[in-house]
């Protein structure tokens, strides 16, 4: 009996062989050759719009498509994938540490999202000859290979829409042409802020955190970074064939998917941060004030305003030594969001402590007055905090100054 089994054991393993030959290079451990694409395979990009689901979409999206009918083919290459759900999510995301990858599906997988929150779908035929278009292909699923997928994400450097453009680029070499260099006028700041003008606590935030690198102007290569860009400079870009003519790399333009014309949704202008720093410079401006004419300075105050202003800059330059961004480096916020206020502020307010007052908030006041010069974080928010933090430094130097006229009168 045993042996009968056997027996049939190994006709079917036989049968198994002759008929599914396919599988059994990638059964013991060997990588599949790569499908040849037919002459009628296309590859195009789809740009998706800036949407308002959460900040990562405000910049929109960036894949590569590979449709091969005659295969059956029709994959989009995306460099936008990441995990909620990691261990240490904020932490990793913070210092750039945050894994993201390249994932594949179809377009129609992803068409029914953007439509459901209303975000643009275009797509660019790109006019690449066959080894170009087999190139391109080889490459990406090599790149999506499970040892080679994943990459660290940089949001100016590395990101989902740097990735296609440079696979675009290595697949084409130098026949591949990009729009001569205009004349440079904005930064990787000034790009960004073109995305968050209907975010104002976004912007205000991730202006506040990004340094001096942010200012760096941008090439047309760097600009980039955003998929609109990318999409506009492959619009002016031209491709070398192989008879020598120079024709332009995106052959046709589509729109899937136009978004309708939605009311903006703004915020109300008692939330806006400009309005909100404009009320707590006032209060507190009003309440110096008062406790200034009746000669005390509310020390619960400073330490409530200062250890805030510490606690955020503690957080800045964790960004700028202890990430992998790049970007955060160089900040000028640090000089009016000074780490030490924290725990500064709780000892120099200290009765015992109270000689070091006038050294502390002086030193304080000159670097939140250089900060006034130095920051780019636009929309003024920021003045209006640096202002409230200068009135309460003055105050507390009038008030040292005061006491030791009264002293020295009594002397």
């Amino acid at each position: 009996m045993t042996t009968t089994m056997n027996k049939l054991r190994l006709i079917l393993f036989s049968c198994l062989l002759l008929a599914a030959p396919s599988w059994l290079p990638a059964a013991f451990g060997q990588s599949m050759p790569m499908p040849t694409l037919s002459p009628e395979a296309r590859v195009s990009l789809i740009t998706y719009g800036p949407g308002n689901d959460d900040i990562s979409s405000s910049f929109g999206h960036t894949e590569i498509r590979i449709y091969d009918p005659s295969l059956g083919i029709d994959r989009n290459y995306s460099y936008g994938g990441f995990n909620y759900n990691t261990d240490y999510f904020i932490l990793k995301f913070l210092r750039g540490t945050l894994p993201y990858w390249l994932s594949v599906h179809s377009l129609y997988q992803a068409v029914y999202y953007y439509q459901q929150n209303n975000r643009s779908i275009r797509e660019q035929l790109l006019n690449l000859s066959l080894a170009q278009r087999q190139r391109l292909f080889n490459n990406l699923e090599t790149n999506y290979l499970p040892e080679n997928r994943e990459y660290r994400y940089k949001f100016y450097y590395d990101n989902c829409a740097t990735r296609p453009r440079d696979m675009i680029k290595e697949a084409c070499g130098d026949s591949l042409q990009f729009p001569a260099p205009e004349q440079l006028t904005k930064s990787y700041r000034d790009w960004m802020n073109d995305y968050l003008g209907e975010k104002p606590w976004a912007q205000l935030g991730m202006n506040i955190a990004i340094g001096r690198p942010s200012d760096q102007v941008t090439t047309n290569w760097e600009s980039m970074y955003l998929p609109d860009n990318v999409f506009n400079q492959l619009a002016q870009s031209t491709i070398k064939q192989a008879n020598g003519q120079q024709v332009p790399v995106v052959s046709s333009t589509q729109t899937l998917f136009q978004p309708q014309n939605l009311p903006k949704q703004n915020l109300p202008l008692p939330l806006y941060p400009a309005f909100v720093f404009a009320v707590l410079g006032a209060v507190l401006g009003f309440i110096t004030y008062r406790q200034y004419v009746q000669g005390r300075v509310s020390r619960w105050i400073d330490r409530v305003l200062f250890g805030f202003a510490g606690l955020c800059g503690w957080l800045l330059f964790l960004l700028w030594v202890a990430t992998d961004h790049g970007v955060t480096a160089w900040n000028p916020s640090l000089f009016w969001l000074m780490p030490l206020h924290m725990p500064l502020i709780f000892w120099v307010t200290r009765q015992r402590n109270q000689r070091y007052i006038n050294r502390y908030f002086g030193v304080t006041a000159a670097l939140i007055v250089i900060g006034l010069f130095t920051s780019d974080v636009p929309g003024g928010a920021h003045i209006l905090f640096m202002l409230t933090l200068l009135i309460r430094c003055v105050a507390n130097i009038q008030q040292v100054r005061r006491a030791n006229r009264e002293l020295a009168l009594v002397r």
